[in-house]
């Protein structure tokens, strides 16, 4: 007999502080799904102190002891969330006797709202990797970001984003969101705001399913250049440097797989080479990312 999708995955908050919650597991087993899960779980902030893995090779049983982090803020609706998440990454119960009981089809929600966040700012050193580290950390998803320079130095930065919480639209979440950039940027913060997009803009961020490589070179061919070094480190992983098209920046080219962070782990390459970042333009094709940075030393 299977079970409901409410079982499946089971959180009992602990009682006292210090204490850590306990999450259980209960579905078909399969390759990689402990580790699906812990990577959900250090997602979302959370330290992971004990875990208990049972299975016959078909279903399992998996407990996690976890403790959220002292700088994150945890509330019954974050709590839900993380269930919804874990419950996504199990298998169906069809996966092991043939009855679906659930299907994480069914639980996933209607497409998610896409709202742009515009902020004026100055500029300075390392400005987009501690921008990308903040709306990581709010769990907001970019699905696109323009960011460009003025010679006065003043930048405007545009990211289309979706949140996972789904309350981007409320004012408390869009308060709580111009917070933690003040936090970040001081004074050097201008104006900020956030405004949900219409249907054909948000259709142009949203994924189309597996768009035909054809398409994408396209919009933006790989092209060998005179005084460009290509380095392709795997089948889904191009980097293009160009120092041919300015005097003062060097174009760098990288088409790669989409992940979460994606933005964020290339920003903070690039800071810890002492890289000044002065125009970013990110194109996202469901699960291929292809981004472009005018930078300088």
């Amino acid at each position: 007999m299977g079970i409901l999708h409410d079982d499946v995955v089971v959180v009992r908050q602990s009682e006292n502080e210090g204490e850590p919650t306990v999450i259980t597991v209960n579905c078909p087993d399969k390759t990689g799904l402990g580790c699906d899960l812990c990577r959900i779980l250090l997602f979302f902030g959370l330290t992971i102190v004990r875990g208990d893995v049972s299975t016959d090779g078909k279903w399992c049983y998996i407990v996690f002891w976890v403790v959220p982090k002292p700088s994150i803020r945890w509330d019954t609706s974050k709590w839900e969330l993380l269930k919804r998440r874990l419950v996504e990454a199990c298998p169906s119960c069809s996966s092991a006797y043939g009855i679906s009981y659930y299907r994480s089809e069914l639980l996933s929600p209607n497409p998610p709202d896409v709202f742009l966040l515009k902020l004026f700012c100055y500029n300075r050193k390392g400005l987009l990797h501690d921008l990308t580290t903040v709306l990581c950390n709010l769990e907001l998803n970019i699905k696109k970001v323009k960011v460009s320079t003025t010679p006065d130095g003043t930048v405007m930065n545009l990211f289309f984003v979706t949140d996972t919480r789904e309350l981007l639209h409320t004012k408390k979440r869009q308060e709580e969101t111009y917070e933690a950039l003040e936090d970040v940027m001081h004074a050097a913060m201008m104006s900020c705001n956030i405004e949900k997009v219409g249907p054909e803009i948000a259709a142009c961020c949203k994924a189309s399913p597996s768009p035909p490589s054809a398409i994408i070179d396209d919009i933006f061919p790989l092209r060998d250049v005179q005084g460009a070094s290509k380095c392709i480190t795997s089948n889904n992983v191009s980097v293009i440097m160009d120092n041919s098209l300015s005097p003062a920046h060097t174009l760098v080219q990288i088409v790669c797989q989409d992940h979460k962070g994606l933005l964020y782990d290339i920003m903070r390459t690039l800071k810890d080479y002492n890289i000044q970042s002065s125009t970013i333009l990110m194109l996202h094709f469901h699960d291929v990312s292809r981004f472009h940075t005018g930078a300088s030393i």
